[in-house]
């Protein structure tokens, strides 16, 4: 079943028939042939090379970056998680030597004595317990030496109840209430040894300036105590101070300038001490305070914008999400990030994170994403500048160029203009098609009438250039009396290329029908088989012409004889031999005019032969005899579907009166959809005409007077249209691409 699909239509042309269909083509590329012409044209169009350049340059670019950048993003990712291993190694192996201390201590001799006499007699009331003064005494002793080569800044000690016995803060001994103290001591009442995260102190620490204050940044490390038979009976808890070495240790996870590791809890809040303290005071995240400090006072909040950058946010922070760093790290995920996301500060950093459940902390390392890829940024930033700089090179080169050209083409212009062109002096110009424009002219030396087709200098360019040069390579094989001569080929020195043929003073037989109406069998006879000795000596040199219709065939008066038919356009012809024509037109490409392509260059454009011409000389016979094309002109695609599955009306039903069987037996022989069942050779076809009683009735004498009786009506033309191979269709020109 045929399958088709239209590509796109295409204008019609200045033929005056209204009949006509234009030219559709098969495309299927010919890989060779189109580098082959590529190759040609950058040789020719010099100005490509910098656009050529400026379109590597970018996908150099556009690819380089984006290698660059995955291979920055691979490492980046790479080297932000080793930091944070790195970090969360140093901090858990610091909480195991802060937790290895206590336990030391909770399990020591002298400590444990003392505790014992606190647990085993306790005082009933506090006061009693703050008059306990010796234990009190005997714990300060032994602990002091080991608190001051640890660097821990007080104690308490409590009962399975919880309540403090004694601590080196007199203000909380005898409670049981302090909150913040309940939470990592439920959990070292069932045995485990807790580092608290850092939280808010509800005793007296001394800052920076001496002062004792409440509610600055405090921790402890808590050992269960343990009676005689492994029981636990009470606990032992050393304060850290966590702005010194727990903070100390998440500060070494910095790197370039705007890189920090710090620590929040489960709220959000930052327990760590940030870097950029004294921005935050500025943008009023942070009290401008004397030592004020982001650590526990600052949440972990995206502001929507980068505040930095001068953005405020209009609602108030604690209604702001978390960050997505944050966000995620609360619900217990590790992950790193190098897509970017905004930091508490709102600036865009990359980053990664993970939840450290045992100390109920998260951990973040993160570093600005501007300076995390600068090199790429500056590798950017070059290649834009070098890109620019190739544009403006190729802008100027482009140009320089068109001023080239256009002063060319004047060029070649005025020489037309002149009308003189080498040897040939034009007189009138005939014609022009889609490759190019015919005049009338005279050789200088011979004084001879000749047709001189010039290629278009508006649309020269390597393909129509090509095509040119074929159209005439091909031709000047052909001798056939038949076949329009060619003389000469060139080029002047302006450019223009051009070739001379024979002046042909006729008619085409397209023109011939409109004008005329249909013609006398015996005329059609003598017609049809002078267009078969044409096509018979292409076919023999392996030439088929694919594109036999009545606008491509004129009919003149030679010599003084009458009714001499020319065969013109062999610009578009398929050379059977594709391996002897490998610059020819594409193997799997055909042209052709939808109303005379015969059934298998529709389906099959590759396999086209000269059986395709016979069905197009059917056709056209068809034409002559009939005035009308074999199928009625509709869309396309329907004539094509005709073409493949329809049988013609023969001729004698479509005329309504008796045609010669012979005629039309050859004719409708012609038009078989099987190329097994046509004639096989235009020689062939001309011997099944000449078996009509018709075929040798049109003498010299009926076309005498034929010729003058309207050599000067209004039929009559030149190569005004015909001789003009590849002329626009005389109404429009479709491309349909065709699939088996």
């Amino acid at each position: 079943m045929l399958m088709m699909k239209l590509r796109r239509f295409l204008r019609g042309s200045r033929s005056s028939s209204s009949h006509a269909v234009g030219h559709m083509t098969f495309a299927k590329s010919n890989v060779g042939r189109t580098m082959s012409r590529a190759g040609s044209f950058l040789k020719r169009e010099l100005w490509i090379w910098p656009v050529i350049a400026v379109l590597i340059l970018a996908f150099v670019a556009f690819w380089s970056r984006r290698a660059i950048e995955t291979t920055m993003k691979s490492n980046l990712e790479s080297g932000l998680q080793t930091l944070l291993d790195v970090e969360v190694a140093m901090l858990e192996t610091w909480l195991s030597v802060q937790a290895s201390n206590a336990e030391s201590m909770a399990n020591s001799y002298e400590i444990r004595e003392c505790i014992y006499q606190l647990i085993d007699e306790p005082g009933e009331t506090i006061s009693e317990l703050k008059d306990a003064p010796e234990i009190q005494r005997q714990l300060d002793r032994d602990l002091a030496p080991f608190m001051a080569s640890h660097d821990y800044g007080g104690y308490f000690i409590t009962d399975k109840t919880k309540k403090i016995l004694a601590a080196s803060h007199s203000e909380i001994v005898g409670r049981d209430d302090v909150r913040e103290y309940m939470a990592f001591l439920s959990r070292v009442m069932e045995g485990e040894t807790v580092v608290s995260p850092p939280f808010e102190s509800v005793v007296g620490i001394k800052v920076a300036s001496g002062e004792l204050r409440q509610q600055q940044p405090t921790m402890y490390v808590c050992a269960p105590i343990r009676n005689r038979n492994f029981q636990v009976v009470g606990a032992l808890a050393l304060q850290i101070r966590p702005e010194r070495e727990f903070t100390r240790i998440l500060q070494l996870g910095r790197f370039g300038d705007s890189g920090e590791t710090y620590a929040f809890g489960k709220d959000g809040r930052i327990v760590s001490n940030s870097r950029f303290d004294d921005d935050l005071i500025l943008l009023g995240l942070l009290p401008d305070e004397e030592e004020s400090q982001s650590i526990l006072k600052l949440q972990i909040r995206d502001p929507l914008g980068d505040m930095t950058a001068g953005y405020r946010p209009n609602i108030r922070r604690a209604d702001l999400p978390l960050t997505k760093m944050a966000a995620s790290a609360v619900e217990g995920n590790s992950a790193v990030d190098v897509n970017g996301y905004r930091d508490y500060r709102g600036v865009e950093v990359v980053g990664a994170w993970t939840w450290i459940p045992e100390f109920e902390i998260g951990v973040a390392t993160e570093v600005d994403y501007s300076q995390a890829f600068e090199p790429l940024n500056i590798l950017q930033r070059t290649f834009w500048i070098l890109f620019a700089m190739l544009c403006l090179c190729a802008l100027a080169i482009f140009g320089f160029t068109l001023i080239v050209a256009r002063l060319r083409r004047e060029a070649q212009k005025a020489a037309v203009e002149a009308q003189q062109l080498g040897q040939y002096k034009l007189e009138e110009k005939l014609g022009a098609g889609a490759m190019g424009v015919v005049y009338k002219a005279y050789h200088a030396m011979l004084r001879r009438p000749t047709a001189v087709k010039l290629l278009d200098i508006d649309r020269v360019n390597e393909t129509s250039i090509s095509r040119f040069e074929r159209e005439v390579q091909i031709t000047c094989q052909l001798n056939h009396p038949n076949t329009v001569a060619i003389f000469d080929f060139g080029r002047t020195p302006e450019g223009i290329f051009y070739y001379a043929m024979e002046y042909l003073d006729g008619i085409d037989l397209q023109t011939l029908i409109e004008q005329y109406g249909p013609q006398e069998e015996k005329r059609v006879i003598h017609i049809l088989q002078q267009i078969c000795g044409s096509l018979y000596e292409a076919h023999k040199l392996g030439l088929v012409h694919r594109d036999i219709k009545p606008a491509n065939t004129m009919l003149n008066r030679r010599g003084f004889e009458p009714d001499v038919v020319k065969v013109l356009d062999f610009g578009l012809v398929k050379a059977l031999d594709e391996e002897r024509h490998a610059n020819s037109t594409s193997a799997g490409s055909l042209t052709g005019t939808p109303q005379y392509m015969s059934p298998e260059s529709i389906q099959n454009p590759t396999s086209v032969d000269a059986r395709a011409d016979i069905y197009a000389v059917g056709a056209v016979g068809y034409y002559l005899l009939t005035g009308k094309p074999v199928f009625p002109e509709k869309s396309v695609v329907e004539l094509c579907n005709m073409h493949v599955n329809e049988v013609p009306q023969p001729p004698s039903e479509r005329l309504g009166k008796p045609v010669s069987k012979e005629l039309e037996h050859a004719l409708m022989s012609c038009l078989e959809k099987s190329r097994a069942k046509r004639p096989q050779t235009a020689r062939d076809l001309a011997d099944l005409l000449s078996k009509s009683p018709e075929a040798s009735l049109w003498s010299t004498e009926d076309a005498d007077r034929w010729w003058s009786q309207h050599e000067r009506g209004p039929g009559q033309s030149t190569q005004r249209d015909s001789l003009a191979p590849n002329a626009e269709p005389k109404t429009h020109e479709q491309t349909i691409v065709s699939k088996k």
